[in-house]
């Protein structure tokens, strides 16, 4: 019995260290520079294929020049993975953006409740609701690294623990907008928590490195087929390659909202900022 449960330990130990392992090698790619990792891209699909037509070319030595349907086939399922991941890098975004949009009204919504108030609840609740619209924006505009991101929220966490706090001082007063004032809080509290989680909403990093793999075999398949052929489309070849490493660079860039040069608007919380500096 007791080996038994050694045992069992021993392989959920293993198991855990295994899962460890992975989820660290899968930080690191996520980590790596987009720019450089496109580089890298089109540098091995080149290699794959000249190493695909050296391949051709020694079937065409030896006489097995027949096509191959799994050449085609390779193809299109990369088409289809490119297409996916393309597409569900720019759904993500378009939430992203989706968020924002909410979040602004939900705090533009909350200021005017605010203005209602008397004084000196008005101006109070005001001056908070301005701190925290200013943090959102430049949370949005500045490169956070995860501890930047954590110290972030945490701010965002006493912003709203005074907007409460200043909420629960109006119902006191007996506020005549009690309903509205609390409706609006709540919406800027969700709504702060949707935003969070469609900005960590990525692709997961295993069909990025699906999709890395694919471009490579796909290319080297492509060689294959030239060397059988005995032909070489070098220009096609290179732009064929350049494409694909835009297209995947593109994808990755709206994969990272953090890092990534292709940034939501922050048109919405400016123009909310400046509406309320008047």
């Amino acid at each position: 019995m007791n080996n038994l449960s050694t045992s069992a330990t021993e392989s959920i130990n293993q198991a855990r260290f295994a899962e460890q392992g992975r989820e660290a090698l899968m930080e690191e790619i996520a980590a790596l520079d987009i720019r450089l990792l496109a580089i890298s891209l089109a540098a091995a699909a080149l290699i794959a294929w000249a190493i695909g037509r050296r391949m051709g070319e020694q079937l065409q030595h030896r006489g097995d020049t027949r096509p191959s349907k799994f050449d085609d086939a390779s193809m299109a399922l990369f088409g289809l993975l490119l297409a996916f991941t393309f597409g569900t890098s720019l759904a993500k975004h378009d939430q992203r953006r989706l968020a924002l949009i909410a979040d602004s009204n939900a705090v533009g919504d909350f200021y005017t409740c605010a203005s209602l108030l008397k004084e000196p609840t008005r101006s109070r609740l005001q001056a908070v609701v301005r701190q925290y619209a200013q943090l959102r924006r430049d949370l949005s505009r500045a490169r956070l690294t995860s501890s930047d991101l954590e110290n972030a929220l945490a701010k965002s966490r006493q912003l709203h623990d005074q907007m409460t706090e200043l909420v629960t001082q109006a119902l006191g007063d007996g506020t005549p907008i009690a309903v509205s004032l609390t409706n609006t809080l709540n919406a800027v509290t969700s709504n702060e928590a949707s935003r969070l989680a469609a900005f960590r909403d990525r692709l997961p990093n295993s069909i990025l490195v699906l999709l890395l793999v694919s471009a490579i075999l796909t290319v080297m398949l492509i060689g294959r087929e030239q060397g059988m052929a005995g032909t070489s489309d070098i220009a096609g070849t290179l732009c064929f390659i350049v494409l694909v490493s835009m297209s995947i660079y593109v994808t990755l860039d709206l994969n990272r909202p953090d890092s990534g040069f292709i940034r939501v608007s922050q048109e919405p919380i400016e123009r909310l900022l400046s509406t309320m500096i008047r």
